[in-house]
């Protein structure tokens, strides 16, 4: 039997590879990560890997390995359009990356998904029988779901109903650009569909970070007046007419924002007297009427909602991750798992690495791994939602500090 990395402090480690041979970047990435837990021979409690598409043919017989080249009692993995290892960002080109944790006292249970259609409608189904009783009163779901096959939307709802208040941390695999070219491993198993995962509990608890990279302008404004997706009136008046209100109180630069990249925040709970950074659900404005004055948003909106104009540039996703992540916390990270929009890295800002840099400066030293997905999981004012150009991130913590 392979000795465990038994002990009273949870810890993690992670590492990456470039090399042009799937097999052998998984072995080296395995051996970096292996280090800060005591070196081969200790099997860790948690892995999650991450391969980039690059590989192209060879990642499907590699990833049916996994669990043979990963020791792990629990390993979860996905193909992705890019990862991030530590600091890095590896956008283009053959990497993977590798996160071990070694999280004593911590509740695991592995789950792996389907989508099905039955005569009663949509089900999920695959849940184990283990997560049929009380899941632990800190557990997270941390998810990674193929975007051609898993209804996340729906998936959420579902949650909401049987287990409400368990939020969602996680991303949608990015390696392929057509059903069933991405794949997915939850232990010797693996699937081009659904999704797989891991509810993570008891002495361990993941934080979520979500950082939407927006900021808002103007002040919040209560919807008057609704149809699906279009806000009609905002406090009474056409949609347009107040956004041109606030657009005549900007400055030159965010007069320039809002011509390229305006968003609307909705208020993901109303029991607020006031709103601050993170109380909002940003979604892409997608048109506007001059005419009628109605503003086209990227989701369902209903009169009565609060709402506030944003925009988004590299500064203000800049400035918007590092307050979120500087968030004081009663416990120190011990790790994390880091889900960015492919939207971002240099599609967004000028230096490379930025996601992966800002999580070591705020919270680090850390061993951080993730990729860049199609559309990011996490909570918004304690509510799982789907996001885009968003990074959500999973920060390991013990339950309880333990000093030290």
């Amino acid at each position: 039997m392979i000795p465990r990395a038994d002990g009273p402090h949870a810890r993690c480690g992670c590492g990456s590879s470039t090399h042009p041979e799937i097999a052998v970047a998984i072995r080296e990435a395995v051996a970096a990560a292996e280090l800060p837990l005591g070196g081969p021979g200790i099997t860790a409690d948690l892995a999650i890997v991450f391969v980039s598409a690059s590989y192209a043919e060879g990642i499907r017989p590699a990833l049916e390995s996994l669990a043979d080249l990963v020791p792990a009692t629990t390993v979860l993995g996905t193909t992705a359009e890019g990862v991030l290892s530590g600091g890095e960002e590896f956008e283009r080109g053959p990497a993977v990356a590798v996160w071990l944790a070694c999280l004593p006292g911590g509740w695991l249970e592995a789950v792996s998904l389907e989508y099905v259609q039955t005569p009663d409608g949509g089900m999920f189904a695959g849940w184990p029988e283990q997560l049929d009783g009380e899941w632990p009163s800190n557990a997270t779901l941390l998810l990674l779901a193929d975007p051609f096959s898993f209804p996340v939307d729906a998936f959420i709802k579902r949650m909401e109903e049987e287990h409400p208040g368990v939020p969602i941390v996680g991303g949608m695999a990015s390696g392929g650009a057509t059903p069933g070219s991405n794949t997915l491993v939850v232990g010797t198993r693996t699937y081009d569909s659904g999704a797989v995962g891991v509810v993570v509990g008891g002495a361990i608890r993941i934080r979520p970070v979500v950082s939407q990279g927006c900021r808002p302008i103007g002040r919040p404004m209560v919807i008057t007046k609704a149809e699906e997706n279009l806000i009609v009136e905002l406090g009474g008046r056409p949609a347009l007419e107040r956004l041109r209100e606030v657009y005549g109180e900007l400055d030159t630069a965010d007069r320039l924002l809002v011509r390229s990249s305006l968003h609307v925040g909705r208020a993901a709970t109303e029991y607020r007297d006031t709103f601050r950074r993170g109380d909002f659900l940003v979604r892409n404005v997608v048109g506007a009427d001059p005419e009628s004055g109605v503003i086209a948003v990227g989701d369902l909106v209903r009169t009565g909602q609060t709402v506030q104009f944003h925009v988004r540039d590299a500064a203000s996703a800049d400035d918007d991750l590092r307050s979120l992540l500087a968030a004081p916390s009663a416990t120190r990270p011990v790790g994390a798992i880091v889900f960015t929009c492919n939207g971002r890295g240099l599609r967004l800002f000028d230096a490379p690495s930025h996601d992966a840099r800002c999580v070591q400066e705020c919270l680090g030293p850390l061993p951080a791994a993730g990729f860049f997905a199609q559309g990011e999981i996490g909570p918004i004012a304690n509510r799982t939602f789907l996001h885009g150009f968003t990074a959500s991130i999973a920060v390991f913590e013990p339950a309880e500090e333990t000093g030290g």
